[in-house]
This record gives structure tokens, C-alpha cells and sequence, in this order.
């Protein structure tokens, strides 16, 4: 699975440096994660360090 940053990014960037596989590029308007290299931080963190750092919340699952 990967996680995907919703139309609601404020482009802040605080997600870029939190991700430990460098899957979040800066996008125009809004800021895109790399799919095939996400790994949801699986081995790195319990959790998506994304998720936890992004301040308006738009940074989901893929279902």
C-alpha cells in the first residue's frame, strides 16, 4: 500500500523531510508521494511519519 497527499496539501513542506525513503516530491499546487517507494514507513517508524507531521490532515491511505 502507500499513502497519497489529498487536494487539501497547503504545500508546507513538512512532510519532505520525515519521509525515510524520499517518496514525497513538491508538486504544483499540491505535493505527490512516489507509490512504488512509499512503504507507509513499515520498518522505520509504528506509524507514517507524514501523517504525524502534516498540519492540515491530507496526507491518506490509498485504498
Amino acid at each position: 500500500m502507500a499513502m497519497t497527499i489529498t487536494e487539501e496539501c497547503i504545500a508546507c513542506g513538512a512532510c519532505i523531510p520525515e519521509c525515510p525513503t524520499e517518496a514525497i516530491l513538491e508538486g504544483d499546487p499540491v505535493y505527490t508521494i512516489k507509490a512504488e517507494i512509499c512503504v507507509e514507513c513499515a520498518g522505520h517508524y509504528d506509524a507514517p511519519k507524514c501523517v504525524e507531521s502534516c498540519p492540515v490532515d491530507c496526507i491518506v491511505k490509498v485504498a
